[in-house]
């Protein structure tokens, strides 16, 4: 027998160092909260992204319209292709019949009401009602009636109604 008790003992030991695999139920519960959030979101983004699409395409028709009229500036052709861009944006944007049967002052009316600046039915806009028939449609507001159509296409988000 050994006269010294304390020889018997062993050193200090650390304990085996914690693991990260695998993880405490309170991660499971954020990483899945997570994933949800993650997915809503993307969801929402893709509802924003489909509801913009209309505005989108209408936007760069309306600049390849200027494009077109820089290199061949007939104000009726222009006149002519607003006016058909409004048309389908509008059809896009707004109920159908809401939209479909309006032309001449109501046309116009309707464009001025969903306008937050209003410009078509005193402005610009006048224009679209029937400068496109004329033998020489007036050029000097062209540029007025280019900015007023992009404003109010991007007020428009688009989307089906």
């Amino acid at each position: 027998m050994n006269p010294d008790p304390l020889a018997q003992l062993r050193d200090y030991h650390l304990p085996e160092p914690v693991g990260w695999w695998p993880p405490a139920p309170g991660w499971w519960l954020l990483a899945g909260l997570l994933l949800v959030l993650l997915v809503w979101l993307a969801v929402l983004l893709r509802r924003r992204y489909r509801r913009t699409a209309a505005r989108r395409a209408a936007l760069r028709e309306l600049q390849v319209l200027q494009q077109t009229h820089a290199r061949d500036p007939d104000a009726a052709a222009l006149l002519r292709g607003l006016s058909q861009l409004l048309r389908r944006f509008a059809l896009q944007r707004f109920p159908r019949h809401q939209v479909a049967g309006l032309s001449g002052e109501p046309w116009l009316e309707f464009l001025h009401r969903e306008s937050a600046d209003g410009g078509f039915l005193d402005g610009p806009g006048r224009l679209l009602l029937d400068a496109q028939y004329r033998p020489e449609p007036p050029t000097d507001q062209l540029p007025d009636l280019l900015r007023l159509v992009r404003r109010w296409i991007a007020r428009n988000p688009g989307g089906s109604a």
